[in-house]
């Protein structure tokens, strides 16, 4: 089955390119879509220049936010199965053997990958941040949501390593622009019926002074999101 990857860019000019080179070593059919949401640290600039015909490009005329280059990036898609990847080193494409098994065995039609079944504890405990453990509680308080709105019966709502087949994730109706995809689609796909099946991963956290985007605001939207959505479609 071809795995089609959707990678929203915005300004990791520093990431990206190791990205691309670990993506590459894993041996899989793939075809990988990069939507630059209007980057300007250079990102934007490299992105128009490379030539690869496994990549698929798309270019936004301003910054909208990640939740809208993820719906770009859907429309670009033809592979069988659709994985959602970060364009930093947090999380490791070497995992993406065993995140598509379960669809590729027909046991899952949607995989999650969860970093609390992973090595999550063990880093944050090895690098002693206050912002670790703030990100970790919030993210706990989501899931928690999840569960207790949608019966989602998960341990990681917030994980960017969100795996479904493509028919799946066509036919949800995403109205996300920012970070609000991640709450937005375990909400529809659980009000659709689809289990989420739970895969352990690796992950390697950065700070704000690093890099990571996503803001306590970002939390608040994303609560908000999932009690949003348990009402309306």
């Amino acid at each position: 089955m071809k795995l089609s990857i959707i990678i929203p860019l915005y300004n990791e000019n520093g990431t990206i390119k190791e990205l691309l080179k670990r993506i590459n070593e894993v041996k899989l059919d793939k075809e990988i879509i990069i939507i630059d949401d209007y980057s300007t640290d250079g990102s934007r600039g490299w992105l128009q220049k490379v030539k690869d015909k496994n990549i698929k490009k798309v270019f936004h005329d301003k910054n909208y936010g990640k939740g809208m280059a993820i719906r770009s990036g859907i429309k670009e898609v033809t592979g069988d199965i659709v994985i959602i990847q970060d364009a930093d080193l947090e999380y490791d494409p070497n995992d993406y053997y065993e995140l598509i098994k379960p669809i590729e065995e027909g046991k899952a039609e949607v995989v999650y990958g969860s970093r609390l079944k992973g090595n999550l504890i063990k880093n944050m405990k090895s690098k002693h941040s206050k912002s670790y453990y703030e990100y970790y509680y919030g993210g706990r308080i989501l899931t928690i949501l999840a569960n207790i709105l949608y019966n989602a019966k998960i341990t990681d709502e917030p994980t960017c390593y969100k795996v479904f087949k493509t028919n799946v994730i066509k036919n949800i109706n995403l109205k996300c622009t920012k970070f609000e995809f991640c709450p937005e689609v375990t909400a529809k796909v659980r009000k659709k019926g689809y289990k989420i099946y739970e895969i352990p991963i690796k992950y390697n956290p950065r700070t704000l002074k690093e890099g990571k985007k996503i803001k306590f605001r970002d939390g608040f939207e994303a609560v908000w999101t999932l009690i949003k959505y348990r009402f309306v479609n």
